[in-house]
């Protein structure tokens, strides 16, 4: 694990420690400090903007765990993203920053500008395409400059997708060409419900998705090859044969992420692209009808300041209890687990991708526990620690990149497979 010194004590800062997310990532981060071997533990500490809400945390953490510990030996560190001086106090004491706190667009970049210029690693949950790319374009260089590894969306976004496909590449025999993703999340009978943060992202994303066409033509990348058939895009809504319920297009940032994921291989490492496509199910009829209306209210009122704060207003109306402000409760968590299945073509060992139709087909899966509270820390504490373990398999020496493009050389899916998150090769139908 990589050392921590006098003037840099901690391995991982918590910060954003006092959100909804950031609580179970402080106990998922005490859960694999017990577990660290005793000749290297992990050193860690909280941070947020109130010293007494951070106490409050680490009380409930250090009573749901059984570590009263929790309550007097962790270091808290007060910071808050609009105060520049207290974010590069807190970059200076720890080797990996862990933000907790969104949506990104209002406030990552603070977090990300102080890491880079305080030579701290920085890794976060972000969903939202916008600021991911924004902070590659922006940033890529800097962090590069200044050996800094700038790593976002590793949580449920997107973790399992990114991996999901790489993990799909290594266990086909040939020329993998492309994949289809199918999530499904299945919940019990309180029913699924993500807090309202998420639904933030999503409600400003959806509003100003024009910049992202725009941020998209300032990287001036030239189309990825497409190696073997071109495959066709699904419609908005349809039946899925293989998940056995209707889907959509996915819309959260799993195809952004896998993209550049697959670029930074094609350019870095010459390695044939993968087209990707996702998708995710949405139920029976009854579902599509209530989608439907719903997601034609939304589209409309996100165009409008005035729908706007009514969406972020009153987040459980508008989204038919799927979100809310208290987010979910424990039993919901508890009930809830996702199945991504991967369903891959492309051509055999033996035969040219150039010629004629793939001729080979393979089908993967990655599941896990309930995606937001549980698999998300997983995958961030899991990443946190991969990075301190393995920095010298990581790519270059710094710069900003997806969960793929900078762990494909380490044993994050190994790590993974230990901790709530399975990949798995399935029969093809």
């Amino acid at each position: 694990m990589a050392a921590v010194t006098s003037s840099r004590p901690y391995h991982v800062i918590i910060f954003g420690a006092t959100g909804f997310t950031g609580q179970f990532v402080v106990e998922e981060v005490a859960r694999t400090a017990a577990e660290s071997p005793g000749g290297s533990p992990l050193k860690w500490a909280v941070a947020g903007r109130s010293r007494q809400r951070l106490e409050d945390v680490l009380s409930r953490a250090a009573g749901r765990l059984s570590m009263p510990e929790l309550r007097t030996d962790i270091e808290i560190i007060v910071a808050d993203v609009s105060i520049e001086e207290s974010l590069a106090i807190m970059c200076q004491q720890g080797v990996v920053i862990l933000n907790c706190v969104g949506p990104y667009r209002f406030y990552g970049e603070p977090v990300v500008k102080a890491c880079v210029e305080n030579g701290a690693h920085y890794l976060d949950i972000c969903g939202e395409p916008q600021f991911l790319e924004r902070m590659q374009l922006e940033y890529h260089t800097k962090a590069l400059d200044r050996g800094v590894y700038v790593i976002g969306s590793c949580g449920f976004d997107s973790i399992p997708a990114d991996l999901g496909v790489l993990y799909t590449q290594r266990q086909f025999k040939g020329t993998l060409t492309a994949v289809e993703s199918f999530l499904k999340i299945s919940s019990g009978p309180e029913g699924f419900s993500g807090h309202d943060a998420t639904w933030q992202s999503a409600v400003y994303g959806f509003a100003d998705s024009g910049s992202l066409r725009q941020l998209r033509k300032k990287f001036g990348h030239k189309p990825l090859p497409v190696v073997g058939a071109k495959v066709k895009k699904r419609g908005f809504m349809f039946f899925s044969k293989e998940i056995a319920q209707y889907a959509i297009p996915f819309m959260g940032s799993d195809p952004s992420v896998v993209k550049r994921t697959q670029r930074f291989l094609y350019e870095e490492q010459q390695q044939s692209p993968v087209q990707y496509s996702a998708y995710v199910g949405v139920g029976g009829l009854f579902s599509v009808v209530k989608l439907f209306c719903g997601g034609l209210l939304f589209w409309f009122m996100v165009k409008f300041s005035l729908g706007r704060k009514l969406l972020t207003t009153f987040p459980s109306f508008f989204s038919f209890g799927m979100f809310s402000k208290s987010g979910p409760t424990t039993k919901q968590i508890e009930d809830t687990c996702f199945s991504l299945t991967f369903f891959g073509e492309g051509y055999s060992e033996s035969t040219d991708p150039s010629q004629g139709r793939p001729n080979a087909k393979i089908c993967t899966q990655v599941i896990g526990a309930e995606p937001g509270y549980v698999v998300t820390v997983s995958t961030l504490v899991q990443a946190a620690v991969t990075l301190l373990d393995e920095l010298h398999s990581l790519p270059r020496r710094g710069g900003v990149y997806t969960p793929g493009a900078a762990f494909h050389k380490t044993s994050l899916i190994d790590r993974l497979q230990n901790h709530s998150v399975k990949f798995s090769v399935k029969h093809c139908e």
